[in-house]
């Protein structure tokens, strides 16, 4: 029977279970990789479970994020990053290495093999064919530790392209092109196969772009074919050796196949505050613009860079914009280092900032109030930039180039300029001196004052009974949940971070649910559509379990966060009826049966309000595997037994 790429990946990586879509498999993992935010819990978490080493292919530790050290707090954070690495041995990518996504496909994604990263990004790696998924960091320390990873067995989307991108128009556009037609909703158990003869005229960089922001739709991955495109690409990093040729069968089936002619996409821009509120740039044209950002994970590659200082060449920078450029790497800043385009980038006035997440995540560059702010990140949540009141658009290295030259948003087509054609580097620069790997397990962990301990919490008590301390509505990410910015720094410190829950929603939520904690209460949360869409940061279900929130109730929840809900014995809970939604407001008392009878595999439960006196049904959607997670208390309770 002819299969899709995805089937033959993951049948040859299934442990358990059946591939059969929307059941539940466990996979084996062949690598991980952690980042500084979701890492150090990883680790510490790892360490909780008592395991000497890590029994992965590759396991990689980036610092990448909390690289703004305005305090003790990140540097204590990398010390111990780099102690646990050498004692368990994992590669320790140091700061200025570079984003994780960008220097892992760079120097150790490889076709074929699964990749677990805590960082919702980590799919970047279908750009060279892998099935790399984000996860909450507990997920990726049982996967370092030698456990499986379960996951529904997806549905597949096979999308076929046709055609060659035009002059001005790039990969950026097409995953912007995707997120108009499917949206940031409703695509939960999903994979995205990109197929065709449009595939081969995309090079590697293009497809990670493509892969990278495709966890924007809410998928659980994307993946490109490992073809002759893919085999060049890592030649010329030196790593031809790890090529396989992986692609779907002649004739397999998709669930849905989504027909996209790349010579018919435009310049697109994804206006405030989602990803798929998506336009052409043409519509948008003549906006005045205050502050341009070139970087992040989507678009930080050499060829993105190149790019845009050729389009920069004899020009200066608009007297009204603020423009700065990330390198994605330590080897991109060596390469556009190399063939000048640093000097371009500096005479034509942009600051270069460190090659890390940076702006993306809130840390540094926040734009001026209400500014409009062009950057090609992959999201632009509200206040996500650091001034709840800027307005941020999602667009592509040429649109943005564009408006750091006029001032205003820009169809990069109309600049009267020929399109620079940036062909991929016969070998790359490589330099590993910044990655560390020695394994000596006798190795000293030191820890700063800011490094706590994982969290502990309660088993699931019959019945749950608990008070509504929050209602909110529709695409709740998790940056509301615990955000990010100067925040960031406490996710090591749990004690601290949990102060911060919901704090851009309702600045009391935190202090209220751990009164109620205080006297053996629980607290429940009520979310709309999309509820715990964004990262990966399992943080937004271990700081709510720390002060005593107990279930979560929505229209609709995101696959990585219903997953580190029940990681932290969380119950995630849908309204079987959305007119649920409109019957539970703040302050209701709410029961939850809890025993064997009522909490059971596919069957909905009856949750009594018993303030207004009233039931509704809700579907909990989880096998036995996390129902018994549930009851222990979290997975940490689960797998000490």
């Amino acid at each position: 029977m002819a299969e899709t790429l995805v089937d033959k990946i993951l049948k040859s990586h299934i442990v358990e279970g059946d591939p059969i879509p929307g059941e539940r498999v466990a996979i084996r993992i062949d690598q991980t990789l952690t980042q500084d935010a979701t890492g150090t819990m990883a680790y510490l978490q790892l360490e909780a479970m008592g395991a000497p080493d890590v029994k992965t292919d590759v396991s990689v530790s980036y610092v990448d994020h909390n690289t703004l050290q305005s305090g003790f707090e990140n540097a204590d954070d990398h010390v111990y990053l780099k102690d646990i690495a050498e004692k368990l041995g994992i590669y320790y990518s140091r700061a200025g290495n570079g984003i994780c996504h960008q220097v892992h496909l760079e120097r150790f994604g490889a076709p074929g093999k699964t990749l677990l990263g805590s960082d919702s990004h980590t799919p970047t790696g279908g750009g060279i064919g892998m099935f790399a998924l984000g996860a909450g960091g507990l997920d990726v320390a049982v996967a370092m530790a030698g456990g499986p990873f379960w996951l529904t067995y997806p549905r597949i989307v096979g999308v076929r392209l046709n055609g060659e991108l035009g002059p001005w128009v790039s990969a950026k556009d097409v995953i912007l092109t995707l997120l108009a037609e499917l949206t940031t909703k409703g695509n939960v158990g999903t994979v995205i196969e990109y197929f065709g003869p449009g595939v081969e005229t995309l090079s590697v960089p293009e497809r990670a772009t493509i892969t990278n922001m495709g966890a924007e739709l809410g998928v659980t991955t994307s993946v490109f074919p490992s073809d002759e495109v893919t085999k060049g690409f890592l030649e010329a990093q030196e790593r031809g050796d790890v090529w396989v040729p992986l692609s779907a069968d002649d004739g397999a089936e998709y669930d849905r196949v989504i027909e996209l002619d790349l010579s018919e996409v435009v310049p697109m821009a994804a206006a405030p505050h989602s990803p798929d509120t998506v336009s052409p740039v043409a519509e948008l044209a003549g906006m005045a613009v205050d502050q341009v950002c070139i970087g992040s994970s989507t678009n930080s590659s050499y060829m993105d860079l190149a790019i845009v200082a050729e389009i920069l060449k004899g020009e200066t920078v608009h007297p009204n914009v603020s423009f700065a450029v990330a390198p994605g790497s330590r080897q991109v800043l060596q390469m556009i280092s190399a063939d000048g385009h640093v000097a371009d980038f500096i005479a034509a006035g942009a600051r270069l900032v460190e090659s890390a997440c940076g702006f993306c995540i809130g840390a540094g560059q926040a734009p001026k109030t209400d500014a409009v702010s062009l950057r090609t990140n992959n999201r632009n949540f509200y206040g996500r930039s650091g001034t709840p009141s800027a307005n941020v658009y999602l667009v592509s290295p040429e649109t943005a180039a564009a408006a750091a030259i006029t001032g205003e948003i820009t169809d990069p087509r109309e600049l009267g300029k020929d399109y620079p054609v940036i062909e991929q580097p016969e070998r790359f620069i490589v330099d590993d001196s910044m990655i560390i790997h020695v394994h000596n397990p006798g190795a000293e962990v030191r820890r700063g004052p800011n490094i706590g301990t994982p969290p502990e919490n309660d088993p699931l008590p019959e019945p749950l009974t608990g008070e509504v301390m929050l209602k909110v509505g529709d695409k709740i990410t998790t940056d509301h949940i615990m955000p990010a910015g100067p925040r960031i720094k406490y996710r090591s410190n749990i004690d601290t971070y949990s102060n911060f829950v919901f704090e851009g929603v309702d600045p009391d939520f935190a202090e209220k649910a751990k009164t109620k904690k205080a006297v053996g209460a629980y607290s429940f949360v009520v979310g709309g559509e999309s509820y715990g869409q964004g990262s990966s940061r399992e943080h937004a279900a271990m700081c709510p379990m720390h002060i005593g929130v107990k279930a979560v109730f929505a229209k609709s929840l995101e696959r990585i966060h219903t997953a580190n809900l029940v990681n932290f014995g969380i119950l995630p809970l849908t309204f079987l009826d959305p007119a649920g939604y409109d019957q539970v407001n703040p302050g209701d008392d709410l029961e939850i049966p809890t025993d064997d009878a009522s909490f059971a595999v596919g069957k909905p439960i009856t949750v009594t309000n018993k303030t207004k006196e009233t039931t509704f049904d809700v579907d909990h959607n989880l096998d036995a595997r996390q129902i018994a997670i549930v009851r222990a208390g979290g997975l940490l309770n689960y797998t000490r037994g």
